[in-house]
């Protein structure tokens, strides 16, 4: 999973996929990524789509690019941890943030992404997956 966050972390940002009410996929650009007890986490606002998106249908995908010309992709449960602890970690490693989000406003969500399956891929070499 260190291989994971890692990774998502030197791409800066990577891309995630919902799905909508309607059944239609959705993708957007996302940057956070955050371990908190062991857990990988992301963040994002309770009035985005893509929390009601993740809350209805909480199978995500990630996927990213690193600067070497690998990929990443990503398949997991993105589950709602609404302790305030676990967003005050998340946010505590994007201080950029902190003008848009704070712990308590009401606003700001934390999701771990449980039962995940990481597959390390590049034209050069071999894939390898990663699961927790």
């Amino acid at each position: 999973m260190d291989d994971v966050l890692s990774y998502l972390k030197a791409s800066s940002t990577y891309y995630l996929a919902t799905v909508d009410e309607a059944g239609n996929p959705q993708v957007r650009p996302f940057g956070t990524i955050a371990k908190f007890e062991g857990r990988l986490y992301i963040q994002t606002g309770r009035v985005k789509a893509v929390s009601e998106q993740m809350l209805a249908h909480p199978r995500v995908a990630i996927c990213a690019m690193g600067a070497d010309g690998s990929w990443l992709r990503v398949e997991a449960d993105a589950v709602l941890d609404d302790r305030l602890e676990a967003r005050e970690a998340v946010l505590a490693e994007y201080p950029e943030l902190q003008p848009m989000y704070a712990a308590d406003d009401g606003n700001c969500e934390v999701f771990a992404l449980e039962n995940g399956i990481a597959t390390f891929c590049s034209f050069t070499a071999d894939p390898y997956t990663i699961r927790w």
